[in-house]
């Protein structure tokens, strides 16, 4: 498996982007897993938690969108605020 490349922005088709609104599952605790994510105006469905870690205070879930596009999407905790970490084009 490849490596994603850490940048500081990140590019989604031509756009520069870091935050991200997401809308996310409550089970049996909050924003459990991301169900939904919105960049600019576009709003896209997560079809897959493809992976998920953690750190101390945040939670890392990599996530696969319709059309195949995948996305790193952190959440911190204590703020309860998501970030766009890491963006692949699902496009061969």
């Amino acid at each position: 498996m490849r490596n994603w490349p850490r940048r500081k922005a990140i590019v989604v088709n031509g756009q520069r982007m870091s935050k991200v609104k997401v809308e996310s599952y409550a089970g049996y605790k909050a924003d459990e897993r991301p169900m939904r994510l919105r960049l600019g105006e576009r709003s896209l469905e997560i079809v897959e938690v493809e992976d998920h870690w953690y750190a101390p205070g945040e939670t890392y879930f990599r996530v696969r969108v319709e059309g195949s596009d995948r996305y790193v999407l952190k959440h911190v905790e204590a703020q309860d605020t998501w970030s766009l970490e890491g963006y692949r084009s699902g496009a061969s």
